[in-house]
């Protein structure tokens, strides 16, 4: 801070930056040769990773794998007040959970850290000494009271709130003089009239005239921390990063922060705004909707694949939305140039049929398949624990004989362990009551149906065993073969109706 003042006392009158002029030029994604792409995903640790996030780091992903490059996670939280407990690594481990984890993080580590950015406050510091050196930020002596009654006085003239510049052109001695009442000032950045144009990746050519609509920014706030529009300039810078995909909220922003470039005299990168991801209704997504946060699906049996299948089917950025795609797959079709500015309207309530496909996928490939019968077992002792009378169905051999009968009837793991798929694992508790209502002749029937099964040599496959089971019925004099089914269905897992009788005992 003593840097700080050095400066503002030392320094002449501010100077007005120049505007570089924008040439036109053909789209580019700027990924040609010799390019290092290099993008990052920076959440704020508010809270747990939802939804939206997942949407914005997977693109993010995906287009630096598709180039070779690198795909950074960095934190920002500078603003403390809002930080919540445990978020930080939530979404980190939420992010290898989902498959899309990052080549450089907190975590992780690597060439451009700290991945915090309340570790690099001496950056910022550094940026904001030479933009005050050049006039293109000032002090701010304004109180929060004073600000606040400039709020509330736009507000009741219906006029939109914004700061009105008070102190952009104080004279040194009137520097000095508020210095030594208040050594920690803002610093606010001098806004230009001529914004400079730029094109975005996906909403193509902007300008906005941000000086004209707002007031001058603060870029960093009494307490030594920087706000977003100065941290994000200088990481980016720092981090050499090649291009800025993020949510098209900040696509008026962007003007600001093109004018915080052009000051420090560093090169933009590449910008495109993503289209918003919203609710079915068009309605935004919420943190307080609670189940939109990855910790919910991962809980709820969702697979990391059907997610980020859904959130990508539901948008833009291939050439047709098909179920079922993989990372792989979506890495190798996605293209830049295929987004739209058209908003990306989510329906939950597809996902269990993507995870169903995604889930039958894993059950037809052998190892994944070993995978998931752990699983299964563990969801088994779980769910039932002391109630298995006979522990022979935590055999391997007898879990894969289930998900592979069960496949594709099934969205999630945890379906199997659901009330109507019990009887697959304890023996249902059945009166003899209930099957003397279904036919008066339970003992006849349960003889013959054993006699059946214990035929030596007979080798029954489902449709030989449907068609003894109707010969079996055809011999019972005045009783119908739907009740012998109805009689079976019920001895065998206490339920009045199944998908398939014959598939129950595999």
């Amino acid at each position: 801070m003593a840097a700080l003042l050095r400066i503002l006392l030392q320094r002449g009158r501010p100077s007005a930056a120049s505007g570089r002029p924008v040439g036109r030029r053909e789209a580019s994604l700027g990924t040609g040769p010799g390019v290092a792409v290099r993008v990052r995903f920076a959440p704020s640790p508010t809270g747990f990773l939802h939804l939206g996030g997942l949407r914005t780091a997977l693109y993010n992903y995906i287009f630096a794998k598709k180039y070779q490059g690198s795909f950074i996670l960095r934190l920002e939280d500078t603003d403390q007040t809002r930080f919540v407990p445990g978020a930080a690594e939530n979404i980190e481990d939420m992010l290898e959970w989902a498959g899309i984890p990052p080549d450089e993080s907190p975590r992780r580590g690597g060439p451009a850290g700290p991945y915090q950015q309340s570790q690099r406050l001496e950056l910022y510091a550094q940026a904001t000494e030479a933009l005050l050196k050049t006039g293109a930020a000032y002090p701010c002596f304004c109180s929060p009271q004073q600000l606040d009654l400039l709020k509330k006085e736009a507000l009741r003239n219906r006029q939109m709130p914004r700061y009105d510049n008070r102190c952009r052109n104080m004279s040194q001695e009137q520097v000095a003089q508020k210095l030594a009442k208040d050594p920690k000032p803002a610093i606010r950045f001098r806004l230009e009239q001529a914004a400079p144009a730029f094109e975005d990746l996906v909403y193509g050519w902007n300008r906005h005239d941000v000086a004209s609509v707002e007031g001058d920014p603060v870029i960093m706030k009494s307490d030594g921390f920087p706000t977003y529009h100065l941290a994000c300039v200088v990481d980016d810078h720092h981090m050499g990063i090649s291009h800025v995909l993020r949510g098209s909220e900040w696509l008026v922003s962007t003007a600001k922060h093109l004018l915080l470039y052009q000051a420090l005299g560093w090169q933009p990168p590449h910008f495109a705004h993503l289209p918003l991801l919203l609710n079915r209704d068009g309605s935004k997504l919420s943190k307080r909707q609670g189940d939109i946060f990855l910790e919910h699906f991962a809980a709820e049996g969702f697979l990391p694949d059907s997610l980020l299948d859904i959130i990508t089917n539901c948008g833009s950025g291939f050439a047709e939305n098909q179920m079922g795609r993989t990372l792989p797959e979506l890495i190798t079709q996605f293209n830049l140039t295929r987004v739209t500015s058209h908003s990306a309207l989510l329906d939950l309530e597809k996902l269990p049929e993507f995870n169903r496909l995604h889930l039958q996928r894993l059950v037809n490939n052998e190892s994944q398949r070993r995978q998931l019968v752990e699983k299964l077992q563990a969801l088994v002792e779980e769910a039932f624990g002391s109630q298995l009378q006979n522990r022979d169905v935590l055999n391997p051999i007898y879990v894969e004989r289930i998900l592979l009968l069960r496949q594709g009837h099934i969205c999630r793991l945890q379906d199997l362990v659901s009330p109507g798929y019990s009887y697959l694992w304890t023996r249902p508790a059945v009166g003899r009551a209930q099957l003397d209502a279904i036919s008066e002749k339970v003992d006849v029937i349960a003889k013959r149906v054993l006699g059946l099964l214990e035929r030596s040599g007979m080798s029954l496959t489902q449709d030989m065993l449907s068609g003894e089971l109707k010969k079996l019925s055809e011999g019972l004099e005045g009783t119908k073969h739907s009740n012998v089914m109805k009689l079976l269905r019920v001895a065998l897992s206490g339920q009045q109706a199944l998908s398939s009788m014959f598939k129950i005992q595999g």
